[in-house]
Order: C-alpha cells, then structure tokens, then sequence
C-alpha cells in the first residue's frame, strides 16, 4: 500500500510540474507576441474546459476499467500534448492542445485521487490527501522556474516537461490494477448524474474550497504576468513571485492536513479562509515592492494552498464510499469552473479596470467563498457517515 501510495503522489507531482510551467510560460510568449490579455486569459482556460468536459464521462470507465487504466491514458495524453506544443506556434492550436491537457490531467488526478481516498482510512485520510496536494504543489511551485529556459530555445520547457513526464508515467505499470468498491461493469449514463446531485446535496460545501483553489491557481499563473509585466516587473521577478505563493501551499500543507483531521475540515477551512483573504487585501496595498509582494504571496500561499486537499478530504468525510468516485469528480469539476473563470475575468479585469490592484479581484472572490462557509451549519460528520453508509 505504501509503495502504490508514493507512486501515486511522484506522478501527480509531475503532473503539477507540468501544469504550473505551461500556464506562464504561455501567458508570456503570448503576451510578448502581442497577443491581448482577455485572449491570453481566453487561453488558459482551454486546460480547464477540457478538465470540465470530460468529468461526466469519467466515472463509468473508471467503475468498468479501474484506477491504472485511467491513469495510464491520462498520462499519454497529456505527455504526447505536451510535446505537440513544439510543432506549430498558433493561438487555436495551442489552445486545443491545452484543452487535451486537461482531459489527460484530469484523468489522471481523478484515478490517483480516487485510489488514494479510496484505500485511506477517515483518521489518516487528512494526511494522505494533504501529501498528495504536497508534492502536487512542490511540482506546481517548481514549474514556473522553467521560465529560463525560454531564453535558450522556446522549445525546450516543452520538452523537457514531456520527458520528465514519461519518466513518472511508465512507472505506473509497477503498480497492479484495482476497481472502485461497489463498482459495476455497465449502467445507464443518467445514473452518474443521480449520484452527482446527491453528493452536492451532502456535501456542496466541500466543493468551494476547490472552486476557489481553481480560481486562485489560474488566475496567479494566467493573468497575474499579463498585470505584473504591464507595471514593470520582469520576467525573471515573475518566476519568484509565482513560486512564493506555491512554496508557502507547500510548508502548510501536511501541518493543515494534520490539524484537519484534529479539529474538523469546517473549522480549519473557515481559518484559512478568513487570513487569506487578508493576506491578499494587505498585498493590494504594498503590491509596488517586490519584497512585500513576495512575501504577501507566500504567506496567502501558506494559508489558501492547501484547500483544494482539504475539499477533497471534507467531501471524503461527509459522503458515503459510493459516492467517493462522483464527489472527486465534483471536485474536479469545481476546480475547472474555478480555474475557466479565473483567467478569463483576470484578464477582462486588467483590460477595464486600469489603475486598480489585481488585488482586489482575487480579495473578493475569497470573500465569496469566506461567506458560504460562514452561513454554512458545520454537520455530525459522524452521523453523515452512518446515515448513508
């Protein structure tokens, strides 16, 4: 079990690697091609329209196939996208190959996921999934320093992140295949459908924490070069400032995840929610210095880096085990809403709304999230789970 777990979480790693290089690394080249920021944020959404897409018609092959089957497709997809991006420079095309990413990525982290909830018992789940969203964020925040290498061929962080890909992807055929408890070779497709609004029903607090994770992720990486390059930063400034937000996801994640499983998700998401969203308001105002910047990065990296994990382990905690594989999907697919909108709003935002800190677009968004888990009643996570399992 130990030695599937581990392998789970390298390759989810890679995976974050991959996405948290792809997503500025693009914004640049197509900023600097003259490219305008609502289209360069139009771009970035295409990985997470791929992401949306393809979550309804998951969970049939993963109950049919198991976990490995879908992993190992996920992965290829995305390795041979990954190395497509180098045969043909254009808007459309590279947004379609994004868009692949996303159907590959998801696939991928809606197999490891799955599994690693799936075998994690509720005392060490926060744990597991907290490690999980720790080497997904070490990956993420490791990424973006491949920005160098565009100055020695815009080809290379394209393939050098497919290679790094395929090293972690052929290590999946080490681990034997497993099929979800209580899975079924054939039902009707209205079915998934059923199960996806009785897990909201259960647990649509849980989703928001991925909403807003989504929202943060693609909005930092997608939009926030377009603002920072037009207010004098540098490209090299950029690739620390991104990281410093991912860095501080990594430092807190386990500690969260273990605080989680001793004082409740709602209380510790309630928490972070509510410092991050100062965090981000205090960023606003000292945004002029790199050094202040940085740090008000990190320290919101610190608190909201970790919430994507713990939606997931929330979610775990207030469905039954059939119901695991549709509310990971549900995860997914606020992730995807959080992260289309995000780019897409950040850039219109820039556009319109000149001499007003970027700042404060991502403040309320935060704010959104911090009211419905004010409003929202803590349940007996205990009494959920006995109830309906």
């Amino acid at each position: 079990m130990k030695f599937r777990f581990w392998i789970l979480v390298t390759i989810v790693s890679i995976s974050g690697f991959s996405q948290g290089m792809l997503l500025p690394i693009i914004s640049v080249i197509l900023e600097q091609d003259g490219v305008s920021s609502a289209l360069n944020g139009l771009n970035a959404t295409g990985l997470y329209i791929g992401v949306l897409l393809a979550s309804p018609f998951m969970e049939r092959p993963l109950q049919r196939y198991g976990y490995k089957p879908l992993i190992v497709v996920g992965g290829l997809l995305v390795i041979l996208s990954l190395f497509s991006f180098i045969t043909w420079k254009a808007f459309w095309f590279w947004f379609a190959l994004r868009l692949l990413i996303g159907i590959g990525d998801h696939m991928l982290h809606f197999g490891t996921q799955t599994w690693i909830t799936a075998f994690s018992t509720q005392k060490d789940r926060g744990r597991n999934i907290s490690i999980y969203g720790l080497f997904f964020g070490i990956g993420f925040a490791v990424g973006p320093s491949a920005s160098f290498l565009l100055k020695i061929n815009p080809s290379l962080p394209f393939i050098v992140s497919s290679g790094i890909s395929l090293l972690a992807w052929l290590t999946v055929f080490l681990l034997k295949n497993e099929r979800p408890q209580g899975a079924v070779e054939a039902e009707a497709f209205v079915e998934s459908f059923k199960r996806f609004g009785k897990t909201f029903k259960y647990a649509w607090v849980a989703f928001l924490p991925p909403l807003g994770y989504g929202f943060l992720e693609a909005t930092l990486n997608g939009s926030f070069p377009v603002y920072a390059l037009r207010n004098g930063y540098e490209v090299n400034q950029i690739s620390i400032l991104l990281p410093a937000f991912a860095f501080g996801s990594i430092i807190f994640q386990l500690p969260l995840g273990i605080l989680s499983d001793k004082y409740g998700r709602h209380s510790i998401l309630l928490a972070v929610l509510s410092t991050g969203f100062l965090a981000f308001l205090t960023a606003s105002f000292v945004e002029g210095s790199f050094i202040a910047l940085t740090i008000c990065l990190f320290i919101a990296g610190m608190l909201l880096g970790s919430t994507f994990s713990l939606g997931i382990t929330y979610m775990a905690d207030l469905v039954p085990t059939s119901l695991l594989p549709a509310g990971n999907l549900m995860c997914g697919m606020a992730f995807s809403l959080g992260s289309i909108s995000g780019p897409y709003l950040g850039g219109v935002f820039i556009q319109y709304f000149k001499g007003t800190s970027f700042f404060y677009f991502i403040s309320m968004m935060i704010l959104f999230l911090l009211i419905g888990f004010i409003f929202h009643k803590q349940p007996k996570v205990a009494t959920v789970k006995s109830k309906h399992s």
